[in-house]
């Protein structure tokens, strides 16, 4: 079995931060995004990892996934914008067994055991996994009959078909199926505001027989967003808060999440902060907030910000988002 995974969006809605590091390189409750996606897998029978990004992206990306995974990982640059089916043609030639497809701009907590059952059932075509939503307008939704197996896949759709929103993470088991459909697309020339949606490919899979079910999920975290990404730092800390350095004179309020080799002094820290290796944090007071690594602060209080790497701040009470390497100082 392979993952793949489309990110070559430009995450301007993420920017300072995404200006020059991949979105799913940002860091959320002591992790990236892109550890988050992939603990879950890391028991799985997975043979590879594949990557459609960005140019000039792939090989940190793949750097990230050979310091901390034994997966094989592969990059594939997708330079036209074309939508999520487009990222996956891009990878035909190394889709050679059945597959995850997962995007990498939210987080979840789907049961993956439902995979191993779906391996041995000769008449399961796949899983895709959704959850209800009221704006289900902003999504890909699917209608289901009475068994959860799937009828029907609208994307965007303008009337109220149903609010069992795909959350963007499927499991295709009949990938020849599936790469058929997108070819199908693209001799047809079925795009969606200029775009080839892989839930496009999905109804054509559907229409040729393909048995896909639901599988319903309750946790779904948004990262696309700055606001979005500390909403979700939030709620990962409450499973993964720890403290790995030593606090000098300092006041610790939980959730945070403190990487090793971190200096706190005389500062007050929390509730939900999170602070990465390297960081000197000398009397400042932080609440809802996330550091990259090796971020300076001194006489600092602030609160419902994000900072990037190499941050340098010193003497301001501010809301702010700073990408790597900024340096702010106030007299």
């Amino acid at each position: 079995m392979k993952i793949l995974i489309p990110m070559a969006g430009k995450g301007t809605r993420l920017r300072p931060h995404t200006l020059i590091k991949s979105k799913p390189l940002l860091k959320v409750a002591g992790k990236t995004m892109m550890q988050h996606l992939l603990d879950p897998f890391v028991n799985l029978d997975v043979t590879e990892v594949i990557f459609v990004v960005n140019p000039g992206q792939g090989e940190k990306i793949v750097d990230v996934v050979k310091k901390n995974y034994k997966f094989n990982a592969r990059f594939v640059e997708q330079k036209v914008a074309d939508g999520t089916a487009g990222a996956i043609i891009l990878a035909r030639e190394f889709i050679t067994e059945d597959l995850i497809i997962v995007y990498a701009d939210t987080l979840n907590d789907a049961d993956l055991s439902i995979i191993k059952k779906a391996r041995k059932d000769n008449n399961m075509g796949g899983f895709i996994w959704a959850k209800e939503v009221e704006d289900y307008q902003r999504f890909g939704v699917v209608v289901t009959d009475k068994d959860d197996y799937i009828t029907k896949i609208v994307e965007k759709p303008k009337e109220p078909i149903s609010k069992l929103a795909a959350i963007g993470m499927y499991y295709i088991k009949d990938y020849k199926l599936m790469l058929e459909g997108i070819d199908y697309l693209y001799r047809n020339k079925i795009t969606q505001n200029g775009e080839y949606f892989l839930t496009h490919a999905l109804e054509y899979m559907i229409s040729h027989g393909a048995r896909l079910k639901v599988a319903r999920i309750d946790g779904w975290y948004d990262c696309g967003t700055l606001s979005a990404l500390l909403e979700t730092n939030q709620i990962l800390l409450k499973r993964m808060h720890t403290v790995d350095s030593k606090m000098i004179n300092s006041v610790i309020i939980p959730p945070v999440f403190i990487d090793k080799n971190v200096v706190v002094e005389n500062s007050i820290i929390g509730p939900n902060v999170s602070i990465a290796s390297g960081c000197v944090i000398k009397n400042c007071m932080l609440r809802n907030s996330i550091l990259d690594h090796d971020t300076k602060l001194t006489d600092i209080k602030l609160k419902d910000s994000t900072l990037g790497e190499n941050v340098t701040l010193t003497s301001t009470s501010k809301k702010l988002h700073l990408g790597d390497y900024s340096e702010v100082h106030y007299d």
